[in-house]
């Protein structure tokens, strides 16, 4: 009897412990899922919210820690525009190295210009007003306040000059913070275009910055590219909605922004307007060429786009040619220090450029390269920290390319190497041009013989000058710079030959005169090897 029971005592133990265990093992499972479908619950409604919105923002609040606060993430990566690592593709916190020293032929290039006296490499947004307020070519030369259109947060600027030419004695924070007014913006946009740079810049700190205080001026900022109310991205920029209306209407086969020519097909009622005719993947690049494109800033007329014959560059210089400024003159950016031609002046055409190259015509954005997505938490945001895909390459590159990281940045560092080849010898046929030219004009060649020869002149250094203002160091369409380029050695190289045939074989000998130019030194003048 006593076996029996412990036999029967031994089963009943074996039973009693695997239930428990079942019973432990069921409660951790269903505390598992539980906490699964409440961790899945919570990122579905940071997904749907994914903003709380803890400070009021409006129009008027161009100061971004104000938007940081509600939107940490965003301000976070806006913050790293400092560009704190210095890199081939990104600045540094120093003042960045002179692009006259590493290149002297572009003293050369812009003599009789005010970049002949201070052109650097370009550093990150966070110093796209402060570089501005101390480069030598605001602290030395008068330039015009057209100027801040892109280096400023300047809209809220716009907005009370213009309110103020329409009759208002007094404009307050609380008036800026209403609706986006357009009539005000363009009205301001003009008042300011036509003041110096430092009248403009006194009337841009007179604006309240969103935080209570006056004063404090901003870089471009989160309200420039976003509404206030439903964080939409949007266009602010006066001289970009111009520019794009007048785009639309020519007759530039631009397949690369379908949205154009869906209004081009329509009733035309009215102008094209990004903000209501463009798709939001446009808009992602339409936000960056506010400012990343060819304009005109100076004092003789209010600044504009030049896109009415369309983006190419002999698009531009055609409308440049036909154009003239308000007094009846024709137009100009300025007489060649050494040759007395009559020279344009390119800005940084990015998106002129990149209109014409294969990530364009695939529908890539500017951000998506340069702003690409990434995670934070359950919410999928756009990176602020605006800079050079080859510094993030996993995330800007590798989305669409299936290739290894050494092998995408192999494929740009060979663009850009032959751009920067045909660029310096660009800059010799420019140099050889120049000197020729000079010879000529010592030789006593008269300025009827010397027209057609500074006609050719204008138009090397204007696509010399388009590429090598260009960032993309031609990678935006590689094919297009190329093009660009080699007409730009045949321009100068035509000119010199012309010039050349100024001096006869038979006339009489002379010494060619340094031409004395602010800023070369005879170094300078030195031939490009």
């Amino acid at each position: 009897m006593s076996s029996d029971k412990s036999v029967g005592g031994s089963s009943r133990g074996p039973s009693f412990v695997s239930l428990a265990g079942l019973m432990l093992l069921f409660a951790v499972v269903t505390f598992g899922l539980v906490a699964l479908l409440t961790n899945i619950f919570e990122k579905k409604q940071e997904s749907r919210v994914p903003f709380v919105r803890v400070v009021e923002v409006d129009e008027a609040t161009t100061d971004p820690a104000k938007w940081g606060i509600n939107w940490p993430d965003q301000y976070d990566t806006y913050l790293l525009t400092v560009d704190s690592e210095e890199s081939e593709y990104g600045g540094s916190e120093a003042l960045t190295a002179s692009k006259l020293e590493s290149q002297p032929w572009l003293k050369r290039l812009y003599a009789g210009y005010a970049f002949s006296l201070d052109y650097r490499e370009a550093r990150g947004h966070a110093y796209m007003l402060s570089d501005q307020e101390v480069t030598k070519r605001v602290t030395e030369r008068k330039q015009a306040g057209a100027c801040l259109h892109c280096h400023a947060s300047i809209v809220p600027t716009y907005r009370r000059l213009g309110l103020m030419e329409d009759g208002k004695t007094e404009v307050t924070a609380d008036d800026l913070a209403q609706d986006f007014n357009w009539p005000a913006v363009m009205t301001g946009f003009k008042a300011m275009g036509a003041m110096e740079y430092a009248d403009a810049h006194a009337e841009l700190m007179k604006t309240p910055d969103g935080s209570g205080s006056e004063g404090k001026a901003h870089p471009v900022s989160c309200v420039d590219c976003h509404d206030p109310e439903s964080m939409a991205i949007r266009v602010t920029r006066p001289g970009f909605v111009q520019g794009i209306a007048a785009l639309a209407k020519s007759d530039d086969p631009v397949v690369h922004l379908p949205s154009i020519t869906r209004w081009r097909s329509g009733n035309r009622e009215r102008d094209y307007d990004p903000n209501l005719d463009a798709s939001r993947q446009e808009m992602r690049t339409f936000v960056c060429a506010q400012c990343h494109v060819e304009y005109y800033c100076a004092s003789k007329e209010t600044l504009f786009f030049p896109w009415a014959n369309g983006l190419k560059v002999e698009d531009i210089e055609e409308l440049y040619d036909e154009h003239k400024f308000p007094d009846g003159s024709d137009f100009v950016d300025y007489k060649h220090g050494e040759t007395g031609a009559k020279i344009y002046k390119a800005q940084h055409p990015e998106f002129e450029l990149w209109s014409q190259g294969i990530h364009a015509r695939s529908g890539v954005s500017c951000a998506d390269c340069h702003m690409p997505y990434e995670r934070k938490g359950a919410t999928k945001i756009s990176s602020h920290n605006v800079q050079s895909p080859m510094l993030n390459v996993n995330r800007a590159c590798q989305t669409c390319h299936n290739v290894n990281e050494g092998e995408l940045k192999q494929r740009v560092e060979i663009i850009q190497a032959r751009t920067k080849e045909l660029m310096e010898r660009s800059a010799a046929a420019m140099t050889s041009m120049l000197d020729a030219i000079n010879a000529a004009k010592a030789a006593g060649a008269t300025d009827e013989q010397l027209a057609p020869i500074w006609e050719l002149q204008k138009k090397g250094m204007w696509r010399l000058d388009f590429i090598s203002s260009e960032n993309s160091k031609g990678f935006h369409a590689d094919q297009e710079a190329a093009r660009i380029l080699g007409e730009a050695i045949d321009y100068c190289r035509q000119a010199e030959v012309e010039a050349i045939k100024l001096r006869a074989s038979d006339s009489p000998e002379f010494e060619v005169e340094a031409v004395e130019v602010e800023g070369i030194t005879p170094d300078d003048k030195a031939p490009i090897r």
